[in-house]
């Protein structure tokens, strides 16, 4: 990972670390699909105008299909999942559902694109979820009947949301992440549009509740997707979604300075945990020894192969034609 890619990965966690505390605001006004639909269609309308005044948004019609199947499984079904999901369980179960993306992440990326998983990776990967564990051990709730379907719908939700990454690597992979981002969202918005319209709220939602829903379509839908499909493109898949090993970490401090919720001690030690989790996952500790200088001079005198350009998951995967 590149500094840059680091600091995109930062930033996402910190837009979706943001989006639980909107979405279990703005949920039992709006109801599931509504909300939804809201979400992805303020967030596709930020980035139709991303992508008109770059002059991409003729780059959706050579894509339909696969940015539609991308809408589908990225946005429109685990967005609404974890909707659903929020309204039976707290933010913090939420939260470590959401933090299982890596690990299905990582196994389908075996499976599907035969992408190795180191020893690091393997740790890092349990590393990360058991810092996420500590962190929310003492909040999780699971009240009332429809906390087993909700619980889940989390998880169905975050292997949703694995499926997708791996996707987008694969199939989307020499598009442009804000072509990606756009397609996907726009067409998530045509899928939902029904569903939106035939359980639309009687009453009209509070100012608080708006604010909330457009605050999750431009930053934690449309800004974010196009750092995620940045990042997709860049590190590759199972990188890529370990930014949900941050998401907790932020909503930490999303509570501290808004919500002026408490940071006890077992906060820190998780946050703590839950980044070396996520060093050890992206390869941040563990780098490949630098090359010697004959090693060096040996390969600028080869010509360059075209998968070189890309990340070393992208080496590994075979990438299917747009």
């Amino acid at each position: 990972m590149s500094g840059r890619d680091r600091i995109e990965l930062v930033l996402l966690a910190a837009l979706w670390g943001a989006s639980f505390l909107f979405m279990r605001i703005a949920v039992p006004e709006f109801g599931v699909m509504p909300l939804v639909e809201i979400r992805v269609g303020v967030a596709a309308i930020f980035l139709i105008g991303v992508l008109a005044w770059r002059r991409k948004l003729g780059a959706i019609a050579g894509n339909v299909l696969p940015l539609t199947f991308l809408g589908f499984v990225n946005s429109a079904l685990p967005f609404a999942l974890f909707a659903y999901a929020t309204i039976y369980i707290t933010a913090g179960t939420a939260a470590v559902l959401n933090a299982s993306v890596p690990l299905f992440g990582g196994l389908v990326a075996f499976v599907w694109l035969r992408d190795r998983l180191t020893p690091a990776r393997v740790v890092g990967l349990i590393v990360g979820f058991t810092g996420v564990m500590i962190l929310v051990w003492d909040k999780v709730s699971l009240n009332g009947a429809g906390s087993a379907v909700a619980m889940i719908a989390g998880l169905t939700a975050s292997f949703s949301y694995a499926i997708a990454a791996n996707y987008a690597k694969k199939g989307l992979g020499k598009v442009d992440p804000i072509v990606t981002a756009g397609g996907s969202t726009i067409a998530a918005t045509v899928l939902l549009l029904p569903f939106a319209i035939a359980t639309w709220p009687e009453q009209l939602p509070s100012l608080v509740s708006w604010l909330c829903v457009i605050a999750l379509g431009i930053g934690g839908t449309g800004i974010a997707y196009i750092l995620y499909f940045r990042l997709i493109a860049h590190v590759g898949p199972a990188k890529a979604v370990a930014v949900t090993y941050l998401v907790p970490v932020f909503g930490i401090l999303w509570g501290l300075l808004i919500l002026r919720e408490p940071v006890t001690l077992s906060m820190l030690i998780a946050c703590a945990v839950i980044l070396l989790g996520t060093a050890l996952a992206t390869g941040t500790l563990f780098k490949p020894a630098a090359a010697s200088p004959g090693a060096v001079n040996s390969a600028a005198a080869k010509p360059v192969p075209a998968a070189s350009t890309s990340s070393p998951d992208a080496a590994r995967s075979p990438r299917a034609s747009p």
